[in-house]
């Protein structure tokens, strides 16, 4: 599908290392505002919260016959009638996988978005890097660093950005495996089955996938009339339209078309979709983004509010 260009970047921003280079001055600013983001918006996340093997105490219950007399807490017990058990919280880190699409289409802006979809993007993604260094999670990106934990995790995968010359358009993802979480955040433009046979690793693999549609106001009402010419950021391939708004109708049929059956695929896996526009605020996207990876779906480790 072709991508309107009613302010593409200029050609040589195409090139990988000036696009490197143009990533690279976005970067600091990005993690400042990703920061800024998990500071006012959310105030109430609390890692794994759930009972296991850990150090940290969770709650008192009682004590059910067949366990362990090893578990009780005498001290709690003399203090009633009753006999309790001291549990304590799950502590096993969790691995999430994020990414941001790095391709020429995410450069794009339109005169109604306050952000490019680059920039959009890069804020989700160190935003979550942000909250799950915070709670103790691991994280990685593929293509760029394998899991790690580290409670500096997104200066460290912004650093990690700021100094790659290239990244690739589809990392492999095969390497992936069962109990991760996989955030992908991008405008998902192209062809949905191309999109589906990528991601088809993880579904294979039991990974659980959270995509985060990325999207421009006028990409998705394209707002075009009379004479038009549209630029595809992937190819340099040129379409001049003499009446564009005749195709309006079609172009937004195929569109939302696009998204209902990518929606559609990812509900039958399991796994969450949510889109952002840039013309909304990014915590937005970021609050249904923690909803999604709080619900455990199965995942012993998921975050949860």
């Amino acid at each position: 599908m072709a991508r309107v260009g009613e302010a593409q970047a200029p050609i040589e921003a195409r090139d990988a290392l000036a696009r490197g280079r143009l990533r690279a001055s976005l970067v600091p600013d990005l993690l400042v505002e990703a920061r800024r983001i998990v500071n006012t918006v959310i105030a109430g996340w609390h890692g794994r919260r759930k009972q296991g093997i850990g150090e940290n105490f969770w709650q008192f219950r009682p004590y059910s016959e067949g366990e362990s007399v090893n578990r009780i807490d005498w001290r709690r017990s003399a203090r009633d009638d009753h006999t309790y058990v001291r549990d304590r919280e799950w502590e096993a880190a969790h691995t999430v996988w994020l990414w941001a699409d790095p391709s020429p289409s995410m450069l794009y802006k339109s005169a109604g978005a306050s952000v490019s979809k680059e920039s959009r993007a890069l804020v989700l993604a160190l935003a979550m890097a942000e909250l799950l260094s915070r709670s103790g999670e691991r994280i990685a990106w593929p293509g760029l660093t394998d899991p790690f934990t580290n409670r500096n995790g997104a200066e460290r995968i912004a650093s990690r950005l700021m100094h790659a010359a290239s990244l690739p358009a589809r990392p492999d993802l095969s390497a992936i495996r069962r109990f991760s979480d996989v955030v992908l955040i991008s405008d998902f433009l192209d062809p949905a089955d191309e999109i589906m046979a990528w991601l088809d690793a993880l579904a294979r693999h039991g990974a659980r996938a959270h995509l985060v549609e990325i999207a421009d106001p006028a990409e998705e009402t394209f707002p075009y009339a009379g004479r038009t010419e549209f630029t595809d950021p992937e190819t340099g391939d040129k379409l001049t339209a003499g009446r564009a708004e005749r195709l309006a109708q079609d172009y937004r049929h195929l569109y939302a078309a696009r998204r209902a059956e990518l929606a559609a695929w990812c509900k039958r896996l399991g796994w969450s979709f949510t889109t952002n526009h840039t013309d909304r605020l990014a915590s937005e996207a970021l609050v249904r983004l923690h909803l999604a990876m709080g619900d455990d779906g199965g995942y012993g480790g998921s975050v949860r509010p």
